[in-house]
């Protein structure tokens, strides 16, 4: 019997290992990237949204020729890493997840903690979507059609984003525009803060009360998508994901909550990348989320 090796145990265990560390600054976001064919997307790397040597990003587009159905949705993601720390170019898996199954990628670095604190990495990501809004027809996408995305620290930026008008506004935009967001594993009700990193990057506990997406969860959020994995030892996923869609369905919010017992905090973003999307259908979820289908 010819067994497929991606789906051996021991290639199965390797590919957990590697996602385990996505998070952790290690190499194992450039183990799944480097299982990413090159072929599945056009790459624009480094471009300038602000500044700032961490004020840049990199989009990913269908590659040429492929049949989009139409106008491709832009999605601007934001990466995990407790606010300190995190490389936009380790993420080309979730950007070649994104544009060769028909969507624009736009994935975006932010200044960190200690560097910098609560509320600064909210304007980052608040810049590179107002970069997205004014670049889409130039990347091939429609400013009406964009989404924004994060993974665990990067959720918290995405829902504050589409959550709390204050930061869209101070670029000019606000929430109403956006087509929608996406959670993966987002911290959205996290007071008081225990982990170490957390409280620098929050000044605990001089952190104020309306820092919290939850607070902001209200009838005017957009279109939302909440994943979480049941067994999340790192964001508690019924505080945060459950209560989060039980507040926005309340409000009359378009919600869909996903929920799967078989990943983790890191290999909820990790089953993005073709090699793990077995672990889960988070791939599938996004995707129907943002009306493509799996090609």
């Amino acid at each position: 019997m010819n067994l497929d090796p991606l789906h051996s145990p021991a290639r199965r265990a390797g590919l957990l290992a590697a996602a385990a560390t996505v998070l952790s600054g290690c190499s194992g976001a450039r183990v799944l990237d480097s299982l990413v064919p090159r072929s599945g997307y056009r790459l624009q790397p480094g471009i300038a949204y602000g500044p700032d040597p961490r004020q840049k990003l990199d989009v990913y587009r269908p590659p040429e020729g492929a049949r989009t159905g139409g106008t491709p949705p832009i999605v601007v993601f934001f990466y995990g890493g407790t606010w300190t720390m995190g490389e936009r170019a380790d993420y080309r898996f979730v950007g070649e997840a994104l544009a060769a199954h028909g969507a624009i990628a736009v994935v975006a670095d932010y200044r960190l903690s200690p560097a910098v604190r609560y509320p600064e990495f909210l304007r980052d990501s608040a810049r590179a979507v107002r970069w997205a809004f004014d670049h889409a027809a130039e990347i091939g996408g429609d400013a009406a059609d964009i989404v924004v995305m994060g993974h665990s620290a990067g959720g918290y930026n995405a829902a504050m984003l589409a959550l709390d008008a204050r930061w869209l506004q101070e670029v000019g935009l606000a929430p109403r525009q956006l087509k929608g967001w996406i959670g993966l594993a987002g911290p959205y009700d996290f007071l008081p803060i225990d982990n170490p990193d957390a409280q620098v990057a929050f000044d605990w506990p001089r952190t104020p009360a309306d820092s919290q997406p939850l607070a902001h969860a209200s009838s005017a959020a957009p279109r939302t998508l909440l994943v979480a994995a049941d067994t999340d030892s790192v964001v508690n996923p019924r505080r945060n994901s459950f209560a989060m869609a039980e507040k926005l369905q309340a409000a009359g919010v378009d919600v869909t909550l996903r929920h799967y017992g078989r990943i983790n905090h890191v290999t909820l973003v990790g089953s993005l990348a073709a090699p793990l999307r077995w672990l889960a259908p988070v791939h599938a979820d996004v995707l129907a989320f943002l009306g493509l289908r799996r090609t």
